[in-house]
C-alpha cells in the first residue's frame, strides 16, 4: 500500500521561520527556539519542524503556544 504524501505550499503565510514568527507575535526573536528547546511538547504534533538549524513553525503552532490568534495581532 502506497502512503500518500501531504503537499505543502511554501508560499503559504501559515508557515514561517521561528525568528519571523516570534517577532510577528511581539516576542523576542529567539522566543520560539527557547520554548521549543525547553518545552517541545507545548507544540501540537506537526506544527514545528527543524530543518538543519532552522525551525519552521505553523500559525497553528504559534497560536497554541502563545494563546493569541494571528487575527488578534
Amino acid at each position: 500500500m502506497k502512503e500518500e504524501q501531504m503537499k505543502i505550499n511554501l508560499n503559504d503565510e501559515d508557515y514561517m521561520g521561528s525568528h519571523e514568527a516570534s517577532v510577528l507575535w511581539g516576542k523576542q526573536k529567539d522566543y520560539v527556539r527557547t520554548i521549543y528547546n525547553k518545552y517541545p511538547k507545548r507544540f501540537p504534533k506537526g506544527t514545528i519542524r527543524k530543518f538543519g538549524k532552522q525551525l519552521i513553525i505553523t500559525r497553528e503552532g504559534m497560536e497554541a503556544v502563545t494563546k493569541v490568534k494571528r487575527s488578534e495581532l
